[in-house]
């Protein structure tokens, strides 16, 4: 059970960072489309800059920051102009694949995957000491250190959302762009801010999808892009639900992998699984959220 739990964890983090991401342009109003392409371009941009320098912090931190700016511009740009949200949404999704596979011909003569045996993971990207602590240790000892920062935008991300003023604005900017401007809140300013966070995000988790393989792979996201969405809506729309929605999907991959390596069945046949299931349960979440609406109208009717 604690290498099943530390197995789970490690394969989450991404998801869970790129979730809750999401979950910042939702509850501004506008769902980032762009989640695939910004952690495709994440793990192709942070990979190269981190074998160039020889920093895993350096390399996801740059890669991060170019995908905010981005994200936070065309945000502006939609605002500005009027365009439809999710077709520039896709347009970064389409983007970022021709834009990394050209590049990746350019700098390196392929299109597939790109290893340099001269580069050697820093040491510093485990967190040996872990290993010290009762319990905690034994669960998460050798495992990446995106565990830990995807349990600490998780906890920033609900304090933020539920206990700061900023996070009160940003969810009434997403509810009512017109009362929040009525009440001097300049929910524009909201929905870049939260363009730009999802974009960040996404980055840094298509980084540490990168970095546990040790090579960037053309495909690698394998559609956790679109599962995070879908983990918006299955957690209803909250930090810890995105949180739990992520472990559930992060649990459909490891069957999936499981079934492959006992049961023998193509791997082929099982690529979708994830998606299946994400498709499942957010069909399942919008049942339980039409149900919690009737209740709650037939309380409000019964008061009356």
């Amino acid at each position: 059970m604690i290498d099943f739990f530390g197995r789970l964890f490690t394969s989450a983090a991404p998801l869970v960072i790129a979730s809750t991401g999401a979950l910042f342009t939702e509850l501004a109003g506008v769902l980032g489309i762009f989640t695939e392409g910004f952690m495709t371009a994440g793990a192709f941009f942070a990979w190269v800059i981190t074998a160039q320098t020889g920093s895993v912090l350096l390399g996801t931190t740059a890669s991060a920051c170019g995908a905010a700016l981005i994200g936070w511009a065309l945000a502006r740009f939609v605002r500005k102009t009027g365009a439809n949200p999710f077709i520039a949404g896709l347009s970064v999704n389409i983007a970022a694949a021709g834009i990394t596979d050209t590049l990746s011909i350019m700098w390196f003569d392929t299109k597939g995957v790109i290893r340099i045996p001269e580069f050697n993971m820093p040491r510093h990207y485990n967190i040996p000491y872990i290993e010290d602590i009762p319990v905690l240790g034994s669960v998460f000892s050798g495992h990446l250190l995106s565990v830990y920062i995807s349990w600490l935008v998780v906890i920033v991300a609900l304090l933020y959302i539920k206990k700061t003023p900023w996070g009160m604005r940003l969810r009434a900017s997403g509810l009512s762009p017109e009362a929040a401007r009525e009440r001097g809140i300049r929910s524009g300013l909201y929905w870049e801010g939260a363009w730009a966070v999802s974009a960040f995000l996404a980055a840094i988790a298509g980084a540490f999808l990168c970095f546990r393989v040790g090579s960037y792979t053309p495909g690698g996201v394998a559609g956790r892009g679109w599962i995070s969405l879908a983990a918006v809506y299955l957690g209803f729309c909250h930090a810890g639900g995105v949180f739990i929605a992520s472990l559930v999907f992060a649990s459909a991959e490891m069957a999936a992998q499981n079934i492959q390596s006992i049961a023998g069945v193509p791997a082929t046949a099982l690529l979708g699984l994830p998606n299946a299931l994400a498709l499942l349960l957010y069909v399942v979440s919008q049942c339980i959220r039409k149900q919690r609406a009737k209740i709650k109208l037939k309380l409000k009717n019964n008061m009356k």
